[in-house]
């Protein structure tokens, strides 16, 4: 019979094995690697200390690993991207508490992909019915798996989980040559709108540099973090991932991850940040900030540089983000995201489960709408919604 073992850390689970397990999920990202936990943990980002009690599970048979997942107490809900504040409001005006949860996510990251990694279907339903009993015996109010994949949420199903959905703004290649052929198919006003963005970041005397991987040098992730808090600061806020878990990023995963780099006069101006997939040509675009306002450049180095790389480079999709439907008019398109959810308390989660129902059916309609008013010429509308 496997056996349960709940971890106050990744390192207590090898490497090897949890990669293993990822390499063969039917979703797998970058950001679910050891590797990447690993820093989140180490470098104090995503701690008991900043509120999420780290929770690793791993389904055992002796020596071998059949499933695992992140898993953490939270004490809040920020960093996660599928908002429940409404939620946790409702229990708090009826005496309640919402907090503690138990959240199975990537912290501060909202990229969809496997989060049950397992051998196979019998293991990850193992795993989705221990979260259950984890979150029972942790006295959690709620289980939530959030941007999990298909196979995710055909466990959680069984395991007495809801699913909620969402929408995020991916684009997939279409074999466009270059940039100008993917602009060729936008309808005039949008390819318009970009070429005029384009041609003002240039006439403010702003050319980009790309770096990827080793030869982002250790003076270029220091501009890129100053940028990075200045975003924060912007928005009243702090950072949630410190100087640390970056340069850790830089040592551990250094092919993860391309830089776009904004010069003026030879000073930087700005920076972004993208993640890559090189095994599957899959980019994802993670932070941007800027030491100086020039109109446009957030749109040029965020979605012109990274889709025109990716063009170049034969990559097959690049994900912008969380929310945002201006990115319809850069290219990206809508795509449907999960999450799944159980509350332990009854009549909430009959009140949560109506909701989700509600809330499903307006997001099939909202998703339809959107595609109806894509970017694109007719034709290629009509190939990228069903892409």
């Amino acid at each position: 019979m496997p056996t349960l073992r709940v971890h106050d850390s990744p390192a207590a689970l090898p490497r090897e094995a949890w990669n293993g397990l990822l390499a063969a999920s039917p979703q797998p990202t970058p950001f679910m690697r050891h590797e990447y936990l690993q820093a989140l943990h180490d470098s104090g980002s995503a701690t008991a200390a900043t509120g999420w009690a780290p929770m690793f599970l791993g389904l055992w048979d002796e020596a071998r690993l059949l499933a695992a997942c992140p898993a953490w107490l939270k004490s809040h809900s920020y960093g996660e991207y599928v908002f429940d504040w409404a939620w946790a409001d409702a229990y708090h005006r009826h005496g309640l508490s919402y907090y503690p949860k138990l959240l199975v996510a990537v912290p501060f990251t909202p990229v969809p992909g496997s989060r049950l990694l397992a051998v196979d279907d019998d293991a990850r339903t193992m795993l989705a019915q221990a979260l259950r009993a984890l979150a029972k015996e942790t006295e959690a109010s709620s289980l939530h798996v959030l941007f999990g994949d298909g196979a995710d949420q055909a466990a959680l199903l069984d395991a007495g989980c809801t699913a909620r959905a969402g929408v995020q703004f991916h684009w997939t290649a279409e074999g466009d040559a270059d940039f100008s052929a993917f602009l060729a198919r936008l309808q005039r006003d949008k390819r318009k709108k970009i070429q005029q963005e384009q041609r003002r970041v240039r006439e403010a005397g702003v050319v980009f540099e790309a770096r990827l991987g080793a030869a982002i040098t250790p003076e270029d992730w220091d501009y890129f973090y100053r940028c990075y808090q200045q975003t924060y600061r912007e928005h009243h806020s702090k950072p949630y991932l410190s100087r640390d878990f970056f340069a850790r990023m830089a040592s551990d995963m250094p092919g993860h991850w391309l830089m776009f780099t904004a010069m003026r006069g030879g000073e930087r101006v700005a920076t972004s940040l993208i993640a890559l997939d090189p095994e599957r040509r899959a980019a994802f675009g993670r932070y941007w900030g800027a030491t100086e306002h020039i109109p446009n450049l957030h749109f040029d180095a965020c979605y012109y540089q990274p889709l025109a790389w990716c063009i170049a480079n034969g990559y097959q999709r690049f994900e912008g983000g969380a929310q945002g439907e201006h990115k319809m008019a850069r290219g990206l398109m809508p795509t449907r995201t999960a999450s799944s959810h159980w509350l332990a308390h009854p009549a909430f989660a009959d009140a949560v489960n109506d909701f989700l129902a509600r809330e499903g059916e307006a997001m099939t309609g909202y998703l339809s709408e959107l595609n109806e008013h894509g970017p694109y010429k007719a034709k290629d509308a009509a190939d990228a919604a069903s892409s």
